[in-house]
């Protein structure tokens, strides 16, 4: 018999048949898909398409649903493609092409005005050739990690020489005063970078705006100010390094920027050095349950690598992080 393929947004006619497939990703997700945190069960899943929080496009074959794709609009100035799942992760590829063709159909006025965004984490790299057929271009993102224990990451730090900082230059921690500055040193330190690539939001004073809100308010994770490094020269902000925790125990840079006429002194280092530190004695104090720091560069920010690793993170994984530019 041939096999019918139609691939259209979830209904509330699909959930019973569907939920054995989104339970065959949610068991995936951290070991095949890399993902941080396991994703939401079913009945939160449902919950957030109910409230148009997320978009499922399912894929049915002789109408049984066999693979989805789930995206989001809500929460940047992107299109958010978060997974393409196919049941037992059987015939993905082929599966693929059918979601892919019918995202674009869904997201046609959305892209007028939006750059789609695409992390290809974990086994979702076997999709590089279906998605470039669609027009996606691609960045290789790399994934570090600081661990409290289990490596040597904590003796690397603790036998990291620097330079003393230069004269007219300190570090403190955080507070909302310094968020005017905080958006000017972000826009400049991530004008040209890829990230602006695949979020617009880099682009401009009001998205660098929502960025740092985002981050500072909780939205992401939760804000971690009294670990993030705020590089102040003769009294003024000139870099920051923010942190974040997601799911209680997991710390993140969610921003890392220097305004361009302090680079090449070493300065980068400090700030890594002096939040990593921060948190450390946050672990210790038994303050949160920290097990390790994470972070993202590009694969070929060579200049990156070579800071993270001289502070004892280590690269774990990357990726493609694949991005559709708006047409002009």
């Amino acid at each position: 018999m041939k096999t019918v393929f139609e691939a259209r947004l979830i209904n509330r006619d699909d959930y019973s048949s569907f939920e054995a497939i989104y339970n065959d990703f949610k068991d995936r997700a951290i070991e095949e898909y890399k993902f941080e945190l396991p994703p939401l069960d079913y009945k939160g899943f449902i919950d957030a398409v109910e409230k148009d929080l997320i978009k499922c496009i399912v894929l049915f074959e002789n109408t049984l649903p066999t693979a989805f794709l789930i995206y989001t609009t809500s929460i940047s100035e992107a299109v958010e493609l978060n997974i393409i799942h196919s049941y037992k992760m059987e015939n993905t590829q082929e599966r693929s092409r059918y979601l892919i063709e019918e995202f674009m159909n869904e997201t046609k006025l959305d892209r007028q005005n939006m750059v789609v965004c695409y992390p290809m984490l974990g086994a979702q790299k076997i999709l590089i050739n279906e998605v470039a057929q669609f027009g996606f271009k691609f960045v290789g993102i790399v994934v570090l990690r600081f661990m409290m224990s289990g490596t040597n990451s904590r003796e690397i730090l603790e036998m990291a020489e620097l330079d003393p900082l230069p004269e007219g230059y300190r570090m403190v921690e955080w507070n909302d005063d310094f968020y005017g500055i905080g958006v000017e040193i972000i826009k400049e330190a991530f004008r040209n970078s890829a990230d602006a690539l695949f979020d617009p939001r880099f682009n401009s004073d009001e998205g660098v705006r929502d960025i740092l809100t985002k981050i500072t308010g909780d939205v992401y994770a939760k804000f971690l100010p009294e670990a993030a490094t705020v590089l102040l020269y003769e009294d003024e902000p000139v870099g920051l390094c923010l942190m974040n925790l997601t799911g209680g125990s997991i710390a993140n840079i969610p921003i890392f920027g220097l305004m361009r006429e302090h680079q090449g002194k070493g300065l980068s280092k400090h700030m890594l050095k002096h939040s990593v530190e921060k948190l450390i004695e946050m672990a210790e104090n038994g303050v949160y349950p920290i097990s390790e720091v994470n972070t993202t560069t590009e694969t070929n920010n060579f200049q990156a690598l070579k800071m993270y690793r001289h502070i004892g993170f280590k690269e774990d994984y990357n990726y493609p992080q694949s991005y559709l530019p708006i047409k002009k």
